[in-house]
């Protein structure tokens, strides 16, 4: 099954992934979906063709399942938004093998564990990543705001950045080795 959608995203930070859990529970959000590793490959052309462009070319693998996901460039907003196009791939690693073959290669690997809640017409995800805690709100302009004021935060709060680029201003600063934001070893 492939959606096209105008994805519409903030994030938000916390100190702790119980304080937001706790925080995003109090809201009223219900459960969706368990705490899960999830692993994100970024892949481009030699010459930067969809970086230069300001997409994104994702492949996400977790709990044994693989989407491939084209991000398109972000429209200017006070929320992160831009169009999205996804599908579900039978195996990621065989879809990575083949778009190396096709000329793309990894430029940044990521990840993070994350769980869901829903509230009204917002996802609401907990994201604990080598680099912090945010929540990430999804959904409707109206739907993020009412859920971000519930959670006590205004726009000035909001961060629109990619995790590369929170992993990037935070890299030197925790003292993270590497390009790709990874976990040690030992996971979570």
């Amino acid at each position: 099954m492939t959606t096209t959608t105008i994805e519409r995203e903030i994030k938000l930070p916390y100190s702790s992934a119980e304080e937001a859990r706790a925080l995003v529970l109090a809201t009223g959000a219900t459960p969706m979906h368990g705490r899960r590793l999830q692993g994100d490959a970024l892949l481009d052309t030699d010459d930067e063709q969809l970086r230069r462009r300001r997409c994104i070319l994702r492949v996400r693998t977790e709990n044994g399942k693989s989407r491939l996901t084209f991000k398109g460039p972000v429209q200017p907003s006070d929320m992160k938004v831009r169009e999205e196009v996804e599908t579900v791939v039978g195996d990621g690693e065989v879809l990575l093998r083949v778009l190396e073959e096709l000329g793309l290669h990894i430029w940044f690997r990521y990840e993070k564990f994350r769980e869901e809640f829903c509230h009204e017409d917002v996802i609401v995800a907990v994201d604990e990543t080598p680099v912090g805690v945010y929540v990430e709100i999804e959904g409707s302009e109206q739907g993020i705001t009412h859920m971000a004021e519930a959670l006590g935060k205004t726009t000035s709060d909001y961060v629109l950045d990619s995790y590369r680029g929170l992993f990037l201003a935070n890299r030197e600063r925790l003292g993270l080795p590497g390009a790709d934001m990874l976990f040690e070893p030992a996971r979570g």
